[in-house]
């Protein structure tokens, strides 16, 4: 049985001028939704920033009565009610200061798990495509789970590639439980429940997917996850807002780079370039600033399907091998050895740190990888 508590917040949340900021306030003034709903009318000037406006529809007996309908409707249709000032709410999310005062969910959530958001845009390549299909074949061994807002193209594919490998998926939804949009993942909906993964909102039952409902959900996915990956999107593309959120919240950003001729690549390309997002240059490398454990031996290379193996140049390949032989060998003593002035192996040594090769140490020292 669901306690008053959560009947006088989800009202209390309806109100007009009550925002998840002014919530808050709220309930740091009054200690909970009740005495917030009975007191805030007449004891406004206790509360820091609010006025009378502000708290002028606390107590209308009709969000009351809306209140008791969408607790009916949870309970008919399985819908966890979660509420942040009661520590119900999710860890992460718990640190955004504009964080959801009550959110729907519909199915699992392991909030003890690793989450990584993965977003991008409704237009997606098949560049878009096989990184997406490549990045979860390479973390095929690896405990996560994924964060996306159930939209067409990078978001559909995330949750599909999440059910195909196992791993539990969060849809964040820009509307309430009545409706599920687009109508062409409805199916795709039920699915990521039926797999242990789960449909979260912030928005009643009834509420519509208006416009303006999706920058507000971005925040979620944003702020639910340690780390956001951007795949593609174009300018001002809605993934944009989602990184943008994830930067305020201090989370980790990456971000495809992409040709600067492809409407698909500018966005990612912006952040990357106004160090919004750490640029993807493998998957491999992706995986470890992740976080991940045990990814796949063929994960170096952006897209590790190919089985091709790159070909150094016979350069490369005398520099790369003297340096597998003698770990941590300065540059002077490698020009030495191998008669090649220093000049002439550096640019050759950075060739071999863009492929993945050999890693560079302080007082110019070299390893293979």
């Amino acid at each position: 049985m669901i306690s008053e508590e959560y009947l006088y917040a989800i009202a209390l949340r309806e109100c007009s001028y009550i925002g998840d900021i002014n919530f808050y306030k709220l309930i740091r003034t009054f200690g909970s939704a009740k005495e917030a709903w009975y007191n805030a009318g007449k004891e406004y000037k206790k509360i820091e920033g609010m006025g009378s406006r502000s708290v002028s529809d606390i107590g209308n007996a009709q969000h009351l009565k809306f209140a008791e309908k969408e607790i009916k409707f949870c309970e008919k249709n399985n819908i966890q009610i979660r509420l942040r000032h009661l520590s119900t709410a999710f860890n992460l999310l718990n640190e955004c200061i504009d964080a959801p005062a009550v959110l729907y969910q519909k199915g699992n959530f392991e909030d003890s798990q690793r989450k990584i958001s993965i977003v991008g845009t409704r237009n997606m390549t098949s560049y878009g495509r096989e990184f997406i299909h490549n990045f979860f074949d390479a973390t095929e061994s690896s405990s996560y789970l994924t964060v996306s807002g159930l939209a067409l193209g990078v978001d559909k594919e995330v949750h599909e590639q999440s059910i195909l490998h196992r791993k539990p998926t969060v849809a964040v939804l820009a509307h309430g439980f009545e409706y599920l949009y687009p109508a062409k993942n409805r199916k795709l909906s039920e699915k990521i429940v039926h797999e242990g993964g789960t449909l979260l909102t912030e928005f009643s039952s009834s509420r519509k997917p208006d416009r303006e409902n999706f920058i507000q959900r971005n925040r979620i996915v944003a702020g639910i996850s340690s780390s956001t990956v951007v795949v593609e999107s174009g300018f001002g593309g809605g993934s944009i807002s989602t990184a943008a959120f994830a930067n305020d919240y201090n989370r980790d950003v990456f971000a495809l780079p992409g040709k600067i001729t492809d409407p698909c690549s500018q966005g990612c390309n912006q952040l990357i370039f106004h160090h919004k997002a750490t640029a993807i240059s493998t998957i491999k490398d992706l995986i470890r600033l992740l976080g991940l454990n045990n990814p796949r031996e063929k994960s170096g290379e952006l897209f590790p399907y190919h089985e091709t193996v790159t070909q150094l140049t016979d350069n490369q390949n005398t520099i790369y091998q003297f340096i597998k032989a003698n770990p941590q060998i300065s540059l002077d003593d490698m020009a030495q050895e191998i008669a090649i002035s220093p000049y002439k192996i550096l640019p050759v040594i950075l060739e071999l740190e863009l492929l993945g090769k050999v890693k560079s140490y302080s007082g110019r020292q070299f390893t293979a990888i």
